[in-house]
């Protein structure tokens, strides 16, 4: 009887976090559409809203791998890279044979995640047997391959296919009338301009939806348990590698639907360093780490502050990044230091024993 009662108690907890989280969501989508038909939202905050969604996804899915699954990998941009290139080739091919743009997209966002949770499945399959600072080191060289090999690729399309070429776009050899769709460095133009912040919203709430319930699920609790102690979990008979590369590639398939939104939201895609390199992953790390490890509503929250706090500050130019390293350090120390966290623990502890008492 007890452990039904206590068992009920622990999901009736988890479906209200996750009720309030979804919430939190929506809440803000909504401010933001009250604003901006108030006209209270300038252009350049207009222009943010769709890679608020974007950071959001990546840290959600990121904290999938560091904090639920316990593996520090730095090459979530490599993944965000598979899914932005392989969506833009397929809504550029698909324009004249889908001609809604809607249902296109949809696709596109589907060819997408499909492909970088191929590549999180390619990668995922020798790396996770390293640990610690070698899959840290290993993912953050497959990001880096990523980029490079997307930069020496030349795709083409005519009336006889398409044409693949890595030397340059004359050896494509294509007819007069064929039009080059990757241009090697020069990266992709003419992805069609389909992202927008109601898109990028509902992307955020599926991911939220996947994520949470993965972790509340049973798989998720083996995930924890192969984070927690290996030993023990595969001593009762968890697959571990099998658990290990569940969660690496569903992080990966999210980290590419954040890419199908990136690259959607741009006239042009390239795969350079600021885009897709390491330190877009170091990025994606910081939002997770400044928003707690594990902690899905907490690494979206930090994505969202830190995204938008460069720009709030554009006006203090001079002390700009001086501010940001500073709250950077202050959010740190709130996170992480075992005296505020004894602190924020004794006081729920006493707001809930006076809520109890009342």
């Amino acid at each position: 009887m007890e452990k039904s009662t206590a068992k009920k108690f622990h999901i009736d907890k988890t479906f209200k976090t996750n009720l309030i989280t979804y919430s939190i969501v929506i809440a803000a989508f909504i401010i933001v559409q009250i604003l901006i038909s108030a006209g209270q939202v300038s252009s350049l905050m207009k222009g943010l809203l769709v890679p608020l969604c974007i950071y959001s996804i990546m840290a959600i899915s990121l904290n999938l791998t560091v904090g639920i699954l316990g593996e520090l990998s730095l090459g979530h941009a490599g993944f965000m890279c598979m899914g932005a290139f392989a969506s833009s080739i397929f809504s550029i091919s698909m324009m004249e044979s889908i001609p809604s743009a809607g249902i296109r997209f949809f696709f596109a966002i589907l060819v997408g995640a499909a492909a970088a949770a191929a590549a999180g499945i390619v990668v995922g399959i020798p790396v996770l047997r390293l640990r610690g600072d070698y899959l840290a080191i290993v993912t953050l060289a497959f990001g880096e391959i990523i980029k490079n090999v997307v930069n020496v690729l030349y795709l083409g399309k005519d009336s006889n296919g398409f044409h693949f070429s890595m030397k340059n776009a004359m050896a494509l050899k294509m007819e007069k009338s064929g039009t080059i769709i990757l241009n090697g460095a020069q990266g992709i133009t003419g992805t069609p301009k389909n992202s927008t912040f109601a898109i990028g919203v509902i992307l955020t709430l599926i991911t939220l939806f996947i994520v949470l319930n993965l972790i509340n699920s049973r798989s998720g609790r083996a995930i924890m348990s192969v984070r927690d102690n290996r030993i023990a979990a595969e001593s009762i008979g968890i697959n571990i590698t099998k658990y290990k590369l569940m969660a690496f590639t569903i992080s990966a398939s999210l980290a590419g639907v954040a890419g199908v939104l990136y690259s959607h939201n741009l006239s042009s895609l390239t795969a350079t360093q600021k885009n897709f390199g390491y330190n877009q992953s170091i990025m994606i790390l910081v939002f997770v780490v400044l928003g707690g490890i594990g902690n899905i509503r907490g690494s979206m929250i930090a994505a969202v502050i830190l995204t938008l706090l460069p720009e709030l500050l554009r006006g203090l130019n001079a002390y700009r990044m001086l501010i940001y390293a500073i709250i950077l350090i202050v959010m740190m120390i709130f996170n992480w230091s075992p005296k505020l966290i004894d602190f924020r623990k004794r006081y729920f502890h006493l707001n809930r024993a006076k809520k109890e008492r009342v």
